[in-house]
């Protein structure tokens, strides 16, 4: 039996790795377009801000260790097509290669900023760590750096940026940074920390165009030109399914291709994972699309596995976040407010700012919980969180506390470690779950 797994990222060498362990005696080939596998895109942005000394120190293995494991992997390969009703693909410089089975993990791409000059040189796109070392190298020589949009990675580079001693500037048309999920009482300290790190915050603001001879060397804003040596545009992901859509496999609301929970396909013996992919929300099960790194690879993990001939499902989400934010760390899971009352999902809020540990012992900080509850179930809806530390540990227990709909009254009153060094009496979820118990 071949398997041929498109997609060099998380979600595909966890296909091949779960493919093999199903089927040891199976043929798994993996083909990527890129120089590399097994690294992590999501560390590239603490290397520009030199909190990490070097990009080699994102390589999980070495090409050596896939060799000997066994893996055959094909680097700078394109998969120029697929088709479902022969099972074959093209490949670029090796032509027709037949399949038995077939895993798409071809991952996602930045959404066109749509405006003129976007063409240019010299725009940075975090995702390539190759081009990720080479750009690193400009920065040496840069004074002055723009990021574009206050996504996640746009947050990450800005605070790489100011680390690195940049001027940097920030645009993005939302009235806080990561509005469209973070809540304004997570990321007011957030934006409050960027900008005392230097950042130049300029939010409600859109970007009309990229400006520059050939290179760009100017953004062009609703609130006037920003001269940049160095541009970093952190649009947005969107499914990369180029391949699926050509071959027919169906894409839904999101854009990415349908899965069942094995992770098939609408085709037959074809598999995909990853950003590619949408999966519902354990909550609403409403469609969801571009989750992080550890999804990613589960769902490479189930997919290798089904289509190895073994057997797993992969659980709907409810997408436990979190990340550093200029001086803060941010996280959460499922719904903020914004996005849930955008939605119309019912909901009470519980909002409380406790400690991570107790006062009197040195390097207390502030932890502020808001909690989301469904006011009929009285289960959570969602959270976010904003301190400087324990809060991706609080997001994943919100999560486990969602799947398994434990009662709002339940984490009111839940038990918690208290140890000067490392818990506070009070646990802020409780706190925020006591203030939702009052609303309700």
């Amino acid at each position: 039996m071949r398997v041929v797994v498109v997609g060099g990222g998380a979600a595909g060498i966890g296909a091949q790795g779960g493919a093999k362990g199903a089927a040891p005696d199976a043929e798994v080939i993996l083909y990527t377009e890129y120089e590399d596998v097994g690294y992590s895109p999501c560390g590239i942005p603490f290397v520009h801000g030199k909190e990490i000394d070097k990009f080699e120190n994102l390589f999980l293995q070495d090409k050596k260790f896939y060799e000997d494991a066994g893996f055959d992997i094909r680097y700078t390969t394109k998969v120029e097509s697929v088709d479902t009703s022969k099972q074959e693909i093209e490949v670029a410089g090796e032509g027709t290669v037949k399949y038995d089975r077939l895993v798409l993990g071809t991952g996602w791409n930045y959404r066109d900023p749509g405006v003129p000059g976007s063409d240019l040189a010299g725009l940075h796109y975090v995702k390539n760590i190759r081009r990720a070392m080479e750009f690193d190298k400009v920065l040496d020589d840069a004074k002055v750096a723009v990021v574009v949009d206050a996504s996640p990675i746009g947050v990450e580079m800005a605070t790489a940026f100011a680390h690195r001693g940049l001027e940097t500037h920030f645009v993005d048309p939302g009235g806080w940074p990561l509005s469209e999920v973070g809540d304004p009482e997570i990321m007011e300290p957030v934006e409050e920390s960027l900008r005392e790190l230097g950042v130049h915050m300029h939010m409600q603001t859109t970007v009309k165009g990229f400006l520059g001879d050939g290179t760009v060397n100017a953004v062009a804003t609703s609130n006037g030109d920003l001269p940049a040596d160095v541009v970093v545009v952190a649009t947005h992901k969107t499914p990369n399914t180029e391949l699926a859509t050509a071959a027919g496999i169906k894409t839904g609301s999101t854009g990415g291709i349908i899965v069942d929970d094995g992770m098939a396909t609408s085709a037959n013996g074809v598999w995909a994972a990853g950003d590619c992919v949408e999966i519902p929300h354990g909550l609403t099960k409403v469609p969801i699309n571009g989750l992080s790194g550890s999804h990613a690879y589960s769902q490479g993990k189930t997919a290798g596995v089904n289509a190895g001939g073994g057997e797993r499902a992969y659980q709907a989400v409810q997408v436990p976040w979190g990340m550093v934010a200029g001086t803060w760390t941010i996280g959460g899971v499922s719904f903020g407010e914004t996005l849930a009352t955008a939605l119309g999902i019912p909901h009470v809020v519980g909002l409380a700012d406790g400690i991570s540990k107790a006062r009197y012992y040195p390097g207390w900080s502030r932890i502020r919980v808001k909690l989301l509850v469904d006011p009929q179930a009285r289960t959570l809806v969602g959270g976010q969180m904003v301190g400087i530390e324990g809060i991706k540990e609080r997001a994943d227990f919100l999560a486990m506390a969602m799947r398994a709909r434990i009662p709002i009254d339940d984490i009111a009153w839940m038990e918690n470690v208290y140890s000067p060094p490392i818990g506070a009496l009070n646990e802020p979820m409780a706190l925020a779950a006591q203030n939702a118990l009052g609303k309700l």
